[in-house]
């Protein structure tokens, strides 16, 4: 694929993209790890803006998009909904002509999905999805990238997302297996199952794939999974359901017994973070040996160095 064929282009979702697209976008992604290893210094960034616009708090998506393009001589600006206006006194569409204006790119997390597709619809610059209600994929890039690190190509491995089937996680996970061939089972109390419609959708897509996905309450599923991910139980925006999210996955905590069941010696555990342990997760898991939430918390930088260098037409 040519510089061309991606110059210019946001990152919504997955829906938007080919497999080869991603693959290549994957490939990018290893590219640019391993020049972060020989610490040779780099300003393919260098001359470009990239507003950085939060509704929602950040550790991994802020770290990994100032980081990224900082260090390459690019500049990035933090804007809060406190220090600009967003949909408030001034109409989103003219926040995003004039961002588009002033900025090479610019990175949103938030809310609604919309105003992720209004900034970039007004912009006429590249806009990243760093998590809206509905999608999260760049999280989904870096996880893919982290099972292969552990099992090569993606493609026929098998990966169950434990917890709750709606959120932005495996929604994500659930569109970017479709689209390579992973097999993926949502491990969920019914009550908490993916929409029907998204699923609908990604069932068509696995066709074309291979890929295998399931939804199912029953924790059994796990057995044979390369991976195990899930993610905190209420999210963000949802806490006045906090004690029923609790009363509803408590029986899919991921611990050392449910591990044990994919009877895998090798199969691993991944979690996008932030996490609390004792809940979704037992501290035992996510800080022992079979853990690989720090790998995919390192490799949002590396997969968000990728996209942007690609869509800013820089390789």
């Amino acid at each position: 694929m040519t510089v061309q064929h991606f110059k210019g282009r946001s990152l919504l979702s997955w829906l938007d993209y080919r497999p080869e697209e991603i693959r290549y976008l994957l490939d990018l992604s290893r590219q640019v790890k391993e020049e972060a290893r020989d610490g040779a210094a780099r300003s393919r960034f260098a001359g470009k803006t990239l507003a950085l616009i939060f509704e929602k708090r950040s550790t991994r998506t802020r770290c990994a998009f100032e980081t990224a393009f900082g260090e390459e001589g690019g500049h990035p600006v933090f804007l809060s909904t406190q220090d600009i206006h967003l949909g408030l006194k001034e109409a989103l569409e003219d926040t995003a002509r004039v961002l588009g204006r002033m900025f090479s790119a610019i990175q949103f997390r938030g809310f609604k999905q919309s105003t992720a597709e209004t900034l970039a619809k007004y912009s006429g610059v590249p806009v990243y999805n760093g998590l809206t209600d509905s999608f999260h994929p760049t999280q989904a890039l870096a996880d893919i990238q982290t099972l292969e690190e552990s099992f090569g190509n993606a493609a026929g491995k098998k990966l169950c997302f434990v917890g709750d089937g709606r959120n932005n996680v495996a929604r994500s996970l659930l569109v970017i297996c479709a689209k390579l061939g992973v097999h993926i089972t949502v491990v969920c109390p019914p009550e908490l199952s993916p929409d029907p419609d998204l699923l609908a959708l990604c069932q068509t897509l696995a066709r074309d794939s291979g890929a295998r996905i399931r939804v199912s309450p029953d924790t059994g599923e796990v057995e044979g999974a390369h991976a195990l991910y899930t993610d905190v139980w209420t999210s963000m925006g949802e806490e006045s359901q906090k004690e029923e999210r609790a009363r509803l996955l408590r029986p899919y905590q991921v611990n050392q017994a449910l591990m044990d069941r994919t009877g895998r010696a090798d199969s691993i555990f991944m979690h996008c973070l932030p996490a609390i342990k004792g809940e979704e997760v037992t501290a035992e898991l996510l800080d022992g040996p079979r853990s690989r939430a720090w790998d995919e918390a390192e490799n949002r930088k590396h997969t968000v160095k990728a996209v942007m260098l690609a869509t800013l037409g820089l390789v």
